[in-house]
């Protein structure tokens, strides 16, 4: 007999030689018919893996991420078959699921897959859906998999890397394929199909690699669900942070300045600047201290702190100077050189914290096929600040930290979100540096704030940074997507590389302990997300423009300058239209411009000393004094923009 113990805590025995689906049938028929793949002891396994030890077992259905990852990966085999029955001589190589979805990169050889291809790929998937085909996986040796792949150079690069007697192929209809397991039980649960695009990967992300085809998918176990789908999509197009930046003119890229490199329009600098005064203005009361550092530091500096072995091949080269042996690099992180602001001053602990912060731009070389808008760019502004504290001051910095961080979301709408303690891989600790002693008391550190403050969290190892542990704020958008913003990081690493100190009561010295800290991650990213979640209708106290005046005609362009110096007095963002345009076309373009209040004046406007008020989206607010719209203006700042 085997115990076999469930999410709740409870244990159940069975046979050994029980399978999760078999343990699902014994909590209820009804929740086994939905279940779809099962995690033992950590490890993904399908529903009919037979379980000969004591261990813990979790049952996923469709409902849970990692349900959802099992169909997807199982689609994606569907997906490769699909291409080598349509495509004779095509290449597999790899095709995992994604966070929506799954891909397959391909060599398709002479074959050219386009959009007009999509239609018959979706069919022939649906095709070898509908058989209900098992998946079923099979151990192999090392030279059966290369036998069964010597044609195929890509995946004999895979199996040569691997060690005999680790390798796994998954079979189902008249399909094999290299895989390591976490599918779902039959193909029949795939239902709905759709392919997204197509695009250029190189293999294995090398660009000094062959180039293959990259076909990307979703699938569903019902199609109203792609179709609900298939809507967001439509409607994640219309937000699309890089046609609404054109549309508003907060942005643009061009070629001779460089790829991944955005330049700022006025009314997106202006945009920048009121987020950027918001926070400082925050920081302020919590008693942080702006600095500025270079957008260059030496090589020797990131090397100290741990960046360069990191990240170099990811940054830019260095750059040479005619001095011999001198290199400096374009700075990949703002830390480093607030740790050497540290250490200019001989600090007594009755001096800490000290809160340094910084709108520094950073630079990452990345791969111009990972270049996306202000998403994914080469050159970023982050909030940074870092706080060096005693480890007795860390506790509460730390949750101050996270009050700054919920202000800023509550201020800026984001009310959905969940929180992760991205912490190591015990598995790779070549991935880290410092001590386990030292990660353990981050990670605690953390962990102990986030339940103090009552967060909904939820941990993940492996996603730390390479310098300590850190808590992750997982955000949903209007659409429903997650993104990873904001992020509050415990390190007790760099002090130690930087020899960082202070005089303790003892009169001894002392290591700091240091906070990393960006609310907002970086300003690109964070505009490009506040964008694509308002649909640029930004919160009124951070909007470029937050009212249009427009007036009928020139005659009353006297009365218009009137209102909007009124307003301006007020503190209220105003403009006048003074266009001769129709009032038709005026209202149409400043819905368009998605400003959120358009004043019409007239003649009986100008006659009666008041204004016509119509919001952004079409509601009229009728004939009122300007000074009761600027009441409304206030009032309605004051609904969204958090006291601090």
């Amino acid at each position: 007999m085997i115990h076999i113990t469930l999410p709740d805590g409870s244990v159940k025995t069975f046979d050994e030689g029980v399978t999760p689906m078999d343990v699902a049938k014994s909590i209820s028929e009804g929740f086994a018919r939905n279940v779809i793949s099962a995690n033992f002891n950590g490890t993904n396994i399908e529903t009919v893996t037979p379980l000969t030890t004591d261990g813990s077992l979790v049952l996923y259905t469709w409902r849970d991420d990692e349900g959802k990852t099992a169909f997807w990966h199982s689609s994606a085999h569907v997906l490769a078959q699909a291409i080598e029955e349509l495509y004779q001589g095509a290449k597999l190589t790899i095709g995992p699921a994604i966070e929506n979805g799954f891909y397959y990169d391909v060599d398709f050889g002479d074959h050219n897959v386009s959009e007009k291809d999509f239609k018959a790929i979706e069919t022939k998937m649906l095709e070898i859906a509908r058989g209900k085909h098992d998946f079923k996986m099979r151990s192999a040796s090392k030279a059966e998999a290369l036998d069964l792949y010597k044609n195929n150079p890509f995946k004999t690069e895979l199996i040569e890397n691997l060690e005999d007697g680790t390798i796994t192929f998954c079979d189902h209809s008249t399909f094999t394929d290299l895989c390591r397991g976490g599918h779902i039980p039959n193909t029949g649960i795939i239902k709905a199909v759709k392919i997204l695009s197509v695009a250029g990967a190189y293999w294995r992300g090398n660009e000094n690699n062959p180039q293959l085809t990259r076909v990307y998918g979703i699938s569903f176990p019902k199609q109203k669900e792609l179709t609900e789908y298939l809507e967001m999509l439509e409607e994640a197009k219309k937000r699309d942070h890089r046609k609404l930046g054109k549309e508003l003119e907060l942005f643009t890229f061009s070629k001779r300045v460089g790829q991944g490199l955005p330049l700022w329009l006025p009314k997106g600098a202006a945009l920048r600047e009121r987020l950027e005064n918001f926070l400082k203005a925050a920081q302020k009361k919590a008693g942080y201290e702006m600095v500025v550092t270079p957008h260059i530091g030496q090589k020797e500096l990131y090397e100290t702190s741990g960046h360069y072995a990191k990240y170099g091949e990811d940054s830019f080269q260095p750059i040479l100077t005619p001095k011999e042996d001198e290199e400096f690099l374009l700075k990949p992180m703002n830390c480093p050189h607030h740790c050497e602001i540290y250490n200019s001053t001989q600090w007594s602990y009755k001096d800490l914290p000290k809160r340094f912060a910084e709108f520094g731009t950073v630079y990452r070389y990345e791969q111009s096929g990972e270049l996306h808008g202000l998403t994914r760019v080469r050159g970023f502004t982050q909030d940074d600040a870092h706080i060096f504290c005693t480890p007795d001051q860390l506790d509460k910095e730390f949750k101050d930290v996270i009050d700054l961080v919920l202000y800023v979301f509550g201020s800026l709408g984001f009310e959905n979100f969940t929180a992760q303690v991205s912490i190591r891989d015990p598995k790779n600790p070549d991935k880290y540096i410092g001590d386990v002693a030292n990660w353990e008391k981050a990670e605690q550190a953390i962990i102990n704030a986030a339940s103090d403050k009552g967060l909904n969290y939820v941990i993940e190892e492996g996603e730390a940074a390479f310098y300590g542990p850190k808590l992750d704020f997982m955000v949903k958008d209007a659409l429903g997507r997650r993104w990873q913003l904001g992020t509050i990081q415990v390190d007790y690493n760099l002090p130690e590389r930087f020899e960082l100190s202070y005089k303790g009561s003892d009169n001894e010295s002392h290591r700091p302990v240091m906070i990393h800290r960006a609310p907002f991650g970086s300003m690109e990213r964070f505009v490009a997300l506040l964008l694509e979640h308002t649909g640029g209708n930004f919160p009124l106290w951070l909007m470029p423009t937050q009212v249009i005046i427009l007036s009928i005609s020139e005659k009353y362009e006297k009365y218009s300058q009137k209102v909007l110096n009124l307003l301006e007095n007020d503190e209220i963002r105003a403009l006048v239209d003074h266009r001769n345009e129709t009032i038709g076309k005026k209202i149409r373009e400043a819905e368009m411009q998605k400003h959120p209040y358009m004043i019409i004046i007239g003649e009986q406007e100008e006659a009666e000393g008041k204004i016509t008020v119509r919001q952004h989206g079409g509601a009229d607010l009728g004939m009122i004094s300007v000074e009761a719209f600027s009441e409304i203006i206030k009032e309605d700042i004051k609904k969204t923009l958090k006291s601090f």
